[in-house]
């Protein structure tokens, strides 16, 4: 009885455990037309060494997990965890991003941004 009630305890607890990382995984991006819908405002930069975040754009929604750099860009805002509006200009932006063809390139250059894209 004590053995079986261990067990769901684990069970329950593993269960929750697992519940909790598809909650905060993830950085889905859904990328607004207006600026006022935005929670952060990005420039794309042509330099790696201009940007705060390295960033790898992934073709399924289950590679973009925890604050990497790795994005999944979702084609619904609703589905989003973060909505992004591009600007055309460096000195609008929040955060200057690179977009980078490798996947091992992915991730923040200057964390005191990181909290941006919590």
């Amino acid at each position: 009885m004590v053995m079986q009630r261990k067990r769901i305890t684990t069970f329950a607890l593993c269960l929750f455990g697992m519940l909790a990382a598809t909650q905060c995984q993830a950085q889905l991006v859904y990328s607004t037309e207006y600026k006022s819908d935005a929670d952060v405002k990005v420039f794309v930069s042509k330099y790696k060494s201009d940007a705060d975040l390295v960033v790898y754009k992934t073709s399924y929604k289950s590679d973009a997990d925890g604050n990497n750099g790795m994005w999944y860009f979702t084609e619904y805002k609703s589905d989003a965890k973060k909505k992004i509006y591009f600007t055309d200009y460096k000195s609008d932006a929040d955060l200057v991003i690179y977009f980078t063809k490798y996947q091992s390139d992915a991730g923040w250059q200057h964390k005191s941004k990181q909290y941006l894209m919590d």
